[in-house]
Parts: C-alpha cells; structure tokens; sequence
C-alpha cells in the first residue's frame, strides 16, 4: 500500500543509488562548510520542478542555497534514521541524536523557533528557514517521480502552495534563497528571505 504525508506549514516559520551522500557529522559545535554539499540528482530534479512552476504562475525562479541545501540534507537523513511516524511530533521534528537543538514539532506550532533557528545552527546562514516536508513509500522509478509527486502533493494543499507561490500570509515574502533535501522517501525544501553568502551548492557531474 502507498503511503503518503505532507505536514502543513501555517506558522512563522529510497534507494542509496538514487538518493547519494549522506549528511556529514562534523564534531560538537563544528559548523559544516556548506560549499561542499554536492546536490544529488533527485535534489536538482525537486528545484527544477518547483522552479519551473513558479515561472508558470508567473514568479521569478528562487537561488539554489548551498547553506539551506545542506540544512535540508540533514534534515532528510534524520527523518529517515529517526523519525517514528504515527506520533505526535511531526516531519520539522528532529532528533536528539545529532550536533542539533532536538524538538517535537507538533500542530500547535509552539516549537517553531526550531525551525526558524536550524540555517543559524547548522550553517552560516543568519536568516530564518522555512520548510515543506512530504513523506511517500512509494518506490518510485525515478528522481523526476519523487519530485512531481511531492510537488503534486504540496499544491493540493493551500498551506504549502501559499507559501511555494507567495499567497496569503507569504504575498509579501520575497525569497532569496532556497535548499532541497531528498533521501529514504522524505522530501524538504527550506525557503530564506535572505540571500545565501556561501552561494549555491554543487552539483553532481559539473
């Protein structure tokens, strides 16, 4: 049976061969260098997707962010290592088992300064983060399937295509930068208000 998640955002805030390299865990306090996160091939094909549709409604493309990329990438891996679906704590959880701050995210929203903080905590980025997050067993045949289908998942629900096309509470949000994660069937992309200094990130092949 498919299973499928998405987790509305209202508030302030697979296969190895597919899916790449994991999320590095550099020591205690250690900010990682997010120049050298190299975006797989199911990342690229989730930004292209998701850029390509804003172009669509007539919005201008979001930069690739090497700094809210390799938050994403994090992310992605926690949720696959750690996250127990059926539970109160949502897909913006994370874990106590990394170099984080650990929170049960849940509906209410009570915890999103651990959200808005993550850029600060694992990368140079000083602006506030905002994520997306899908969830599908599904095994998907390609890196293009994945994308489309959480893209597809994420318009069918106005919280996340607000804040995907700049509606509602986001119609004045003007985001500079953007970062994608993809691994084990989860799905992030984080979106900033500020450009990212440390640029976008590489990609596999280039």
């Amino acid at each position: 049976m498919r299973k499928t998640a998405i987790i509305l955002f209202f508030t302030f805030f697979g296969f190895t061969f597919l899916f790449g390299q994991k999320a590095p865990h550099p020591p205690e306090g250690q900010i990682f260098r997010a120049d050298t996160l190299i975006l797989n091939d199911a990342e690229l094909e989730l930004a292209v997707q998701l850029n390509d549709y804003r172009r669509s409604r007539g919005l201008k493309a979001i930069e690739l962010s090497a700094s809210l990329s390799l938050v994403a990438r994090i992310h992605v891996y926690d949720l696959s290592e750690n996250y127990q679906p059926g539970q109160s704590c949502n897909l913006h959880s994370w874990s106590s088992g990394g170099y984080w701050s650990s929170c049960c995210y849940t509906t209410d929203h009570s915890r999103a300064a651990c959200m808005w903080d993550k850029p600060r905590e694992l990368s140079g980025y000083t602006g506030d983060g905002y994520e997306i997050a899908f969830f599908s067993n599904y095994g998907y045949s390609s890196p293009a399937g994945q994308a489309a289908d959480a893209l597809s998942g994420w318009k069918s629900s106005k919280g996340h295509h607000d804040l995907i096309v700049n509606k509602g509470k986001w119609d004045t949000s003007d985001w500079k930068a953007m970062g994608v994660g993809v691994f084990g069937g989860f799905v992030v992309v984080w979106f900033g208000e500020l450009p990212d200094p440390a640029g976008k990130p590489m990609i596999a092949g280039e």
